[in-house]
């Protein structure tokens, strides 16, 4: 945990909560062992959503559609969501939410590799939000600084890695050594890269808010 967790206990235990179809797919999550956004991260969300008010949105990392669904549910109603999701598990799933709750109009999924596909679009988007592999995160970014309109908002979800970005890369394990570095150096180019202002926040797993100034 980032920060105490009976202080983070406390803070989530003040949220009012979701729609009751959210928290069906939020425990369907757990049950099944996909990684959803935490509950801190979902405020946090739910409040740039109703601050910024983006129309056009785009997410890297679908999953089974439950942070997808939840900025439908809470941003404008014109609002339309891109999808990008390369788990074949996983699409069905959230192409069935999507279906069963009436938000296929307002959400559309793309298949394949992200790096692929964002190559391929043609954006702005107010709103982008960054939720799929860590270690990707450095090579998406070029694109999706590109696809980011001016003023727009860019989220990156679980940055800090539980803690372990701050230790040495020799503390942390073999197998994670790679996506350390990589994170490492993502943070590292949200907070220089000219025409960006960024915020890291202690929240959730860690969570960047990078603006593209004007």
């Amino acid at each position: 945990m980032i920060i105490d967790e009976r202080m983070s206990a406390f803070i989530d235990s003040l949220d009012k909560g979701n729609e009751p179809y959210l928290d069906e797919i939020e425990k369907y999550a757990v049950e099944t062992q996909v990684p959803v956004i935490r509950k801190s991260m979902q405020s946090l969300l739910k409040f740039l959503l109703a601050l910024s008010k983006p129309k056009n949105i785009l997410e890297v990392g679908t999953a089974i559609g439950f942070s997808a669904l939840l900025m439908s549910e809470y941003g404008p109603e014109d609002c339309h969501i891109t999808t990008i999701e390369k788990y074949e598990k996983r699409i069905p799933v959230a192409k069935e939410n999507f279906r069963k709750y009436g938000r296929e109009d307002r959400i559309t999924l793309l298949e394949g590799d992200a790096s692929d596909i964002l190559r391929e679009l043609n954006g702005p988007y107010d709103m982008i939000f960054m939720d799929a592999a860590k270690g990707q995160y450095i090579h998406f970014l070029p694109e999706v600084l590109r696809l980011l309109a001016p003023g727009g908002i860019l989220i990156s979800d679980n940055v800090l890695q539980d803690g372990e970005i701050i230790e040495s890369r020799f503390a942390v394990t073999r197998r994670n050594r790679t996506i350390h570095a990589r994170m490492r150096d993502y943070l590292y180019e949200l907070k220089h890269t000219p025409g960006l202002e960024t915020v890291i926040l202690p929240v959730g797993d860690g969570v960047t808010i990078t603006t593209k100034c004007d």
